[in-house]
């Protein structure tokens, strides 16, 4: 063990003891070269850290008469004030340039190109222009699918914007953007679940409940939070998947429900959760003010939370992932999503802090509260599994949860005849927790499929509401797609959609329900990539136009051309939703 920590501090120190020397040209710039379809190459530099290429320097040629290359394609740099040829753009850590191919033959090419570049060090050293070969297979292009043109960040929609801001902002001024980031996304429904869950283990606390240890232990969760989206957000970003995609089946959310009906039942008092007691002592000691090990299980109950309430994608985090996935920065991409995991928690922590006081300490009122958050983490536990389980399942189930709680509520019972206020209104909640669990239970089994009108198919209105969903086509591959919207002949409309999506369902039930825009979209042809599985092809849909999940909706005009100025990530209600089509400017 103790060679081993040498052996790491040396290869430390080696780095330093060459601090000073300069690295050859083609170590510090190492071009490629790819075929992305029949008439397009990406040529790609990495460069190494410390080291820069300059945009106007590149120049690219062909060998040969079988083709000519076009104009190159560049991504937006970063403004440098350079010693040697003043206010230039240039890039860092890596670039990829679309080059268009112009063919004198048919059929598959190989072509032998020659690349040039000129880049310097930030120490000081600044090298000639390099020149170096390589080798490309370009493909037919009858049979190969065309490549999407690149979407420059910040041209289209607000993830975009969000990551070209980051582009070009300072260490510090990224981690600010990110707590900020956080607590904004605080206020949506990714982080609402987590409440009555750190609510309940708080309650679970009982008469040991204080503002420091309600402080503590949400400190503990919020922790837990922050590190599980630092490790899941930088690999989602690395790989340009969103990994809780992965997570969001009926086994893996079916599974972590049951957790939280375990703890809900600890909360009715049926059985005790505590560790051995040899192992609680030995936590205890390790783990402070937290008591036996009780921190280190809030700890993993904040990890847990993290990976099964988190799946949606706002803005904020489409972009953050974005960013993260241009950089290639494990390091800064882990530390900003950890930072932005703190502003998220910012509230749970207020919540923790003012539960350890607001809670009552001893008496009856504390076991009516404990019952309460049991409910609660009952009612999270069919939140987790509703977009994966059956309509009629997750009504019947909102109904037992309803109806169950109003009986205990003495919504059945006759008050004494000299009831205090309180009894008087906790009997009206419960009866009024009685009809709508009825009424979701007749409905669920009279056909409704809908838990905002349970009674909806008694009314004989069941088909008409089934009639107000938008007649989707649905695409399953990128070339699929590119045939769909060349056949189109008008705007298209492209919905990424999954079973897992909380916002999907939403934007079905709430917006493209609306009657204003179901009209506004008369004139569009509507397609949808179900995403469900996260296939190979349902990656490269998403990777397509830079999305990491569902919900994302892509505009097109009549000619088949992505509008870049609108785009749609997360959920839009009916009214901020006709703004986004206005901006197309297409009629419907």
């Amino acid at each position: 063990m103790t060679i081993r920590v040498l052996l790491f501090l040396f290869s430390l120190l080696v780095p330093l003891a060459h601090a000073d020397e300069f690295l050859d040209p083609a170590v510090a710039f190492k071009p490629s070269v790819r075929a992305l379809d029949g008439q397009t190459l990406e040529i790609r530099y990495e460069i190494a850290k410390g080291y820069y290429l300059y945009r106007e320097k590149f120049r690219f040629a062909v060998d040969g008469d079988t083709a000519t290359l076009g104009e190159p394609a560049f991504p937006k740099g970063k403004e440098k004030d350079d010693d040697t040829f003043g206010k230039v753009e240039v890039y860092y850590k890596s670039v990829a340039i679309r080059v268009p191919v112009e063919r004198n033959a048919s059929g598959p090419l190989t072509l032998d190109l020659k690349v040039t570049a000129q880049g310097c060090a930030d120490a000081g050293v600044c090298y000639p222009p390099q020149t170096q070969p390589l080798s490309v297979i370009l493909p037919d292009p009858a049979t190969t699918p065309s490549a999407a043109a690149p979407t420059e960040a910040g041209e289209g929609d607000e993830s975009g914007l969000i990551a070209a801001t980051l582009k070009n902002a300072g260490f510090w001024a990224i981690l600010a953007f990110f707590f900020v980031a956080g607590l904004g996304l605080s206020l949506t429904p990714c982080v609402f679940p987590m409440i009555p869950i750190l609510s309940g283990i708080i309650a679970g606390q009982g008469h040991k409940a204080s503002h420091a240890r309600g402080f503590a232990l949400a400190l503990a969760y919020v922790l837990g939070m922050a590190v599980t989206y630092a490790a899941a957000g930088v690999a989602a970003g690395l790989t340009g998947t969103l990994i809780s995609s992965a997570l969001q089946n009926a086994w893996v959310l079916g599974g972590f429900a049951l957790v939280f009906v375990v703890l809900s039942f600890s909360m009715f008092g049926f059985y005790e959760l505590q560790l051995p007691t040899a192992l609680q002592s030995k936590l205890s000691e390790e783990s402070g003010h937290l008591q036996g090990g009780r921190g280190i299980g809030v700890f993993l109950m904040g990890a847990l939370s993290a990976l099964i309430v988190g799946p949606c994608v706002a803005a904020p985090l489409a972009g953050a992932l974005l960013y993260i996935g241009q950089t290639g920065d494990a390091v800064l991409g882990g530390t900003a999503l950890f930072v932005m995991a703190l502003g998220m928690g910012a509230p749970l922590i207020a919540v923790g802090v003012a539960g350890g006081s607001l809670l009552p300490k001893t008496g009856p009122w504390m076991e009516g509260v404990k019952k309460a958050f049991g409910v609660l983490l009952l009612a999270t536990a069919v939140w987790l599994v509703s977009p994966v389980v059956p309509a009629v399942a997750s009504m019947l189930a909102w109904a037992l949860l309803l109806i169950v709680p109003a009986i205990y509520l003495h919504a059945l019972d006759p008050l004494p005849p000299h009831a205090k206020g309180w009894q008087r209104f906790w009997k009206g909640i419960g009866i009024v927790m009685l009809l709508t669990g009825a009424s979701l239970l007749i409905g669920a089994l009279s056909g409704s499929r809908d838990p905002l009108q349970p009674l909806a198919g008694l009314r004989g209105n069941a088909v008409a509401a089934e009639t107000r969903h938008l007649p989707f086509t649905r695409v399953v591959s990128v070339a699929d797609l590119e045939a769909k919207i060349a056949a189109a002949g008008k705007p298209v409309m492209l919905d990424f959609y999954a079973d897992w999506c909380v916002s999907c369902k939403e934007m079905e039930k709430f917006t493209f329900s609306d009657p204003a825009v179901q009209a506004k979209l008369a004139g569009y042809t509507l397609l949808q990539a179900d995403v469900t599985a996260n296939s190979d092809d349902d990656k490269a849909l998403l990777a397509r136009f830079g999305l990491f999940g569902p919900p994302g909706i892509i505009f097109f005009d009549a000619r088949g051309q992505e509008n870049k100025t609108v785009r749609v990530v997360g959920f839009q209600d009916a009214e901020h939703f006709i703004k986004s089509l206005q901006k197309t400017g297409a009629t419907g």
